[in-house]
């Protein structure tokens, strides 16, 4: 089979969250956040960078190690994490990532002259006499840095907003020179958090983190993660520092709102928080976001949608799929992993992973893998217990015959096969108690067309399942 765009677009014991897309030199280049397989907190790894051709979202190239945690001075012991990055060409031609470490609210930067070579520590944000941003009197804590070179001019979105924190006003942009590090304009707010959020526009939607910014034609599209946190939403204006409108819904990662396949208000799998880009490859755009893993907030994958804008500008909500990366339907041929899924759940609904530092309940499935962080293992999906279901989406089908899947677990029962999540079962593939993986197969008759592919289990026990194969 010819290799193909999936989502998670990484192989799947990478985790890269907090994903900012670029296009340098005809190659995009993803710089996130780390986080570690089994972590106790977010982002405990060290900076790292993957890239691929812009015309071939299939073929992604480990850059290696960009920046490590004891770069920056404040941090020589690596006590604390590197939080979201974001990454700007300034006016002399070099690269410039900017970040913010978890225990301190100032913003650093580093610098390297290539798009993923080994970054060096540059500076802090400062105000003209040298006093850092984020530690002068009346400054808010600096979080989460966005920044979009234009000209001489550097612009810098940060903040973090907790709902019903009245000592946090929104998300900030602050006006940097061309030495990247020097304001040049003080912060001044550009969303409301959710305190300050009524009569804005924003109500239901005040920032909480995660800003982007982005600027297509003559609109700047600020893309933040709002106060129910699985959502990326975003605002436009014509201007990077005031009068910015709240539009929408760009994405959302239990598939919140979208009602073409099911009730707007079911979530199809299990969110948290969120946080992402755009990013124009190919002669398409794309929203960049995470999903959560291993029933924890703190082992999260990077996956990407293709984004629909209106004539008016705005945007239509991304729904979640396997395919994001491939450009249209995968082909409804061969074996597939199961840590693809696009939709997780059972009959006890759950919008949220679970609180940080807790483990998600035991009656949910979820993605993931053998081995520790680093291991190139496969990723599966684990605990699927009665009524568990795996969706996948989409697959252009044709005379499929033969559904088989791969299975292990404590379980006895079947998994039934159906083309939409609350549809017909197609037929049912028995399983049985088995402690290494074991193929089962049933004939089954898929539809033929772009069709939907959801797995269910019905019986008793635990089952995990690593792959399925059309025939």
């Amino acid at each position: 089979m010819k290799k193909q765009g999936l989502n998670p677009y990484l192989p799947s014991w990478e985790y890269i969250p907090d994903g900012e897309p670029y296009v340098f030199n005809g190659r995009v280049y993803v710089y996130g956040s780390h986080d570690r397989y089994n972590g106790h907190a977010y982002c405990l790894n060290d900076y790292v960078c993957w890239s691929a051709p812009e015309d071939d979202l299939a073929d992604w190239r480990y850059e290696g190690v960009i920046y490590e945690k004891t770069d920056d001075p404040l941090n020589p012991d690596g006590a604390m994490c590197l939080y979201a990055p974001d990454v700007t060409v300034g006016p002399d031609g070099r690269y410039y990532l900017y970040y913010v470490l978890d225990k301190v609210s100032v913003v650093s930067v580093a610098v390297c002259d290539t798009p993923a070579g080994k970054y060096s520590f540059y500076g802090y944000v400062r105000y003209a006499d040298g006093t850092r941003l984020g530690e002068r009197t009346g400054d808010e804590p600096q979080f989460d840095p966005a920044v979009l070179t234009e000209g001489d001019k550097v612009y810098l979105y940060t903040g973090f907003c907790a709902p019903g924190d009245r000592s946090r006003h929104g998300a900030m942009a602050t006006v940097l020179g061309s030495d990247m590090l020097t304001i040049m304009e003080a912060p001044v707010f550009v969303a409301p958090s959710e305190p300050y959020s009524g009569g804005s526009g924003f109500e239901g939607h005040a920032f909480f983190e995660a800003p982007s910014i982005r600027k297509i034609g003559d609109t700047y599209y600020l893309i933040y993660s709002s106060v129910v946190m699985h959502e990326l939403c975003y605002a436009t204006s014509r201007s990077p520092t005031r009068d910015f409108v709240y539009q929408g819904v760009i994405v959302s990662n239990n598939d919140l709102h979208i009602d073409t396949y099911k009730p707007a208000d079911k979530p199809m799998y299990y969110g948290g928080n969120n946080h992402g880009g755009i990013v124009e490859m190919g002669g398409k755009r794309y929203i960049f976001y995470h999903r959560h893993t291993n029933g924890t907030n703190f082992s999260r994958q990077g996956c990407m949608e293709p984004i629909e804008f209106r004539e008016d500008g705005t945007i239509v909500q991304a729904e979640m799929t396997s395919c994001g990366p491939n450009g249209g339907p995968l082909d409804g041929r061969g074996e597939y992993p199961a840590y693809l899924a696009c939709n997780l759940f059972c009959q006890d609904e759950a919008p949220y992973t679970g609180a940080p530092g807790e483990w998600m309940d035991s009656r949910f499935p979820k993605i993931a893998q053998d081995g520790k962080d680093g291991d190139e293992e496969a990723g599966y999906i684990a605990n699927m217990r009665e009524t568990a279901t795996a969706g996948f989406k989409y697959f252009r089908c044709e005379g499929i015959r033969t559904v088989r899947i791969k299975v292990r677990g404590y379980c006895r029962g079947a998994f039934e096969v159906k083309t939409s999540w609350d549809g017909p079962s197609l037929g049912s593939i028995p399983v049985d108690f088995t402690n290494v993986w074991k193929e089962y197969a049933a004939e089954i008759d898929i539809p033929d067309g772009v069709q939907a592919l959801y797995f269910t289990y019905t019986g008793i026990g635990g089952a995990s399942l690593a792959s399925f194969t059309l025939e």
